[in-house]
């Protein structure tokens, strides 16, 4: 358990993903913190290796268990069928969505049955995915059904560097995701916010040692509302779903203006956010640093994380896809894998090393 088994599964084969997990697969950085092995079509990895030109030999499996990942040498474990070769780069079609389902179906049961220890997943299409019936608003949505839970979360998150200051680093939690902008106000309620801020304080609370997480809550309309004048919501919603977490005993504060909540979560004074929509959330965590920053599905009872990334059709398959996002979810599901296993775990400050290799890596 000292490197955990982890599947990264090969997301949309018309995106960038399979660019990413081969551009990945030479840093150090993945091998230091886990075995790694891929789930997809190995055809399609291979065709990733030409267009990088990586010196990589790819080693088809048939279990998890004969896994033997090293810098040169990809152990690529067959999903799905065939038409996937068919798909064309950036093209949203039935055989994509089917590819990118395949894939994360066989991981996910492995997962579930203790064939391998956590999961990390390439970029899936929503389109693709409801073009091959599968009508599912992402991957966070397609694991919770798969694992038959009810509530699940999505996290962006920022390990702590220079920038970060919070010694667990930032987390970023929505109350709700995959959805239209007119209907978020119907998906708001008091239930839903703390559920969202309880899934925080959990997995926060299991990084730090020392403290309960602080969490600031979000609020909805411009400057909170302004006392009623913006909207209601913060009175109504929000601030009674705060007092709840707080009579619980979770240390929240808000809402709070989306804008100065987050430079005061940049600087330390609070470890985790919850959001009160996709962009809330999504905009504000990436640019304090997007191609570090990281997917992590909370509420499972299996470890999974992701890109922050979505399939970037407009690069896919011209050898331009950065892989430090692919990088740093690797790393951050082998460190959650051992903390799982309850194997100690440093989830404090990247080292200078592993900083130096980051930056290279983004630059390429």
């Amino acid at each position: 358990m000292l490197k955990p088994l982890l599947a990264i599964t090969m997301g949309d084969p018309a995106g960038v993903g399979p660019e990413t997990i081969v551009g990945a697969w030479t840093s150090p950085r993945v091998h230091r913190w886990s075995r790694p092995l891929v789930v997809g079509h190995p055809e399609i990895i291979e065709a990733a290796i030409r267009l990088l030109g990586n010196r990589l030999k790819l080693v088809e499996i048939d279990s998890p268990e004969e896994a033997e990942p090293s810098p040169g040498v990809i152990p690529c474990l067959r999903s799905g069928n065939d038409s996937a070769l068919n798909v064309q780069p950036g093209e949203m079609c039935a055989a994509a969505g089917q590819a990118a389902y395949d894939a994360l179906v066989l991981a996910a049961n492995l997962a579930l049955s203790g064939r391998i220890d956590a999961i990390t997943t390439a970029p899936l299409c929503k389109q693709s995915l409801h073009m091959a019936g599968k009508k599912y608003p992402g991957h966070t949505e397609l694991l919770a059904e798969l694992c038959g839970v009810p509530e699940v979360a999505m996290m962006l998150y920022l390990a702590p560097d220079k920038d970060i200051r919070s010694p667990a680093g930032l987390g970023v939690v929505h109350v709700t995701l995959h959805s239209a902008l007119r209907d978020v106000f119907a998906q708001l309620d008091e239930n839903a916010i703390l559920a969202k801020a309880r899934l925080a304080a959990e997995v926060f609370g299991r990084l730090l040692k020392d403290r309960a997480p602080r969490i600031g809550v979000c609020a909805l309309n411009p400057h909170g509302g302004e006392g009623g004048l913006f909207g209601e919501e913060e009175r109504t919603i929000i601030r009674p779903a705060v007092e709840r977490g707080l009579a619980e005993g979770l240390n929240l504060v808000g809402p709070l203006p989306t804008d100065t909540l987050m430079v005061a979560a940049r600087d330390g004074h609070y470890d985790a956010v919850v959001a009160m929509y996709h962009d809330q959330g999504h905009i504000a965590l990436k640019l304090l640093g997007f191609h570090r920053a990281v997917n992590i599905t909370l509420g499972l009872p299996i470890v999974r994380t992701s890109v922050a990334h979505g399939t970037a059709f407009d690069l896919a398959w011209q050898g331009r896809a950065q892989a430090s996002s692919m990088i740093e979810a690797v790393r951050v599901a082998g460190l959650l894998a051992r903390q799982r296993a309850g194997v100690a775990s440093d989830f404090g400050e990247v080292s200078d090393v592993e900083q130096g290799e980051l930056t290279q890596e983004a630059e390429v």
